[in-house]
């Protein structure tokens, strides 16, 4: 195949531009790819949270599959979070983290160990499909989310 000699310039001319665009642009650190990580899982979390809890208050029938699954992802989901949590993420902007959590990241990992044990047992109840039960584990692990967010979130 060969080009015209005003294309091939054309060509080379917008391939330097291109490179040249995107190497102007720094990647994102590593705190900045953690803070995403950690936005997105949580968003995540959210989105299977919201469903199960719709059901826990009774605002939608209570679906045992549906709410099942949702339970599985939570608890898959959950161990996953600490990951997003680098000392590189401390001071960067559009994190919610309260700088307290720094400074007792003791009990940070306490509570997600805590949530990590909680959504295994929320997932293990939500299989029996008793909505009783599974209400009262939900609940348990809401409240677990709720602690660390009550102390090391900026909502």
């Amino acid at each position: 195949m060969t080009f015209s000699r005003p294309f091939a310039i054309a060509l080379l001319t917008t391939t330097c531009i291109f490179a040249g665009a995107v190497q102007a642009d720094d990647p994102p650190s590593k705190g900045e790819q953690a803070l995403k990580y950690r936005k997105s899982l949580y968003q995540v979390m959210a989105w299977n949270f919201g469903p199960m809890g719709a059901m826990a208050q009774g605002k939608v029938p209570y679906d045992a599959a549906e709410f099942a699954k949702r339970a599985d992802r939570v608890a898959l989901i959950a161990p996953m979070l600490s990951e997003g949590f680098p000392a590189e993420t401390r001071n960067l902007p559009h994190s919610e983290l309260k700088p307290a959590m720094w400074a007792n990241r003791a009990d940070f990992d306490a509570k997600m160990k805590n949530l990590v044990d909680r959504s295994a047992t929320l997932a293990t109840v939500a299989k029996t499909g008793d909505f009783a039960q599974s209400k009262a584990a939900f609940f348990d692990t809401a409240d677990t989310c709720k602690a660390c967010h009550d102390k090391y979130k900026n909502e």
